[in-house]
């Protein structure tokens, strides 16, 4: 195994907990960056972007730094983290019934060699018709708070999504297929069994990790 440190550029507990399933030591740490989108700017380009911005902005030497960023889209219009509760239901009232993309930039950069490479992974998610109770129920819960298009796909007392096709932890902010295969390719390899752990961790049968991981 190879012996450069990692670094997650992200204090989200969801993070952690996913990258430590891969079972490599990593350490956390977390830089403020513009998150605004551009003119024009596609989900999948604003993502990139700034998990790129993310990484660059990390003030750790010589570590290798994993840094993402997370966009929701539905109907052609980015879905941020709420600001309030009111906007938090609105935002779920506009998903309720329908599908959405839940896109998850990946950018490895070797803060000694400046080697930088960056994914973006695409997930497509139906939201369930959940009710208005239920809805009111969770906003109240302030769970969708910190979270982009105002829902955990995770939470087990919402259980938001009626379908997901792709990769189910690109929507908790971290694909791990993505990153495994990155990782890889930089000859570091995780001594865990990726696939069954994140399966074990989230409960979803996943279809698509053979096809993640042998892409080129």
């Amino acid at each position: 195994m190879d012996k450069r440190r990692l670094l997650l550029a992200s204090q989200s507990p969801r993070r952690r907990e996913l990258l430590a399933l891969l079972g490599l030591p990593f350490k956390t740490d977390a830089s403020n960056v513009d998150e605004a989108s551009r003119s024009n700017e596609s989900p999948a380009a604003l993502a990139a972007r700034l998990s790129q911005a993310k990484a660059r902005a990390c003030s750790v030497n010589h570590v290798v730094v994993i840094a993402c960023d997370t966009i929701v889209a539905h109907a052609g219009q980015v879905l941020g983290k709420p600001g309030d509760a009111d906007e938090a239901a609105e935002m779920l009232h506009r998903l309720r019934g329908s599908p959405h993309s839940v896109y998850t930039a990946i950018t490895l950069l070797d803060k000694g060699t400046e080697r930088s490479v960056t994914d973006v992974a695409e997930t497509q998610v139906t939201m369930r018709a959940y009710t208005e109770t239920e809805l009111a129920a969770y906003v109240a819960s302030g769970d969708p708070m910190d979270k982009a298009g105002a829902y955990a796909i995770q939470h087990r007392g919402f259980h938001p999504a009626s379908e997901v096709q792709g990769c189910f932890a690109n929507v908790m902010g971290l694909p791990l297929c993505h990153l495994t295969r990155h990782l890889r390719a930089w000859e570091i390899d995780p001594p865990q069994d990726v696939p069954a752990a994140c399966q074990a961790y989230t409960g979803h049968r996943c279809a698509v990790y053979q096809s993640i991981l042998s892409a080129k």
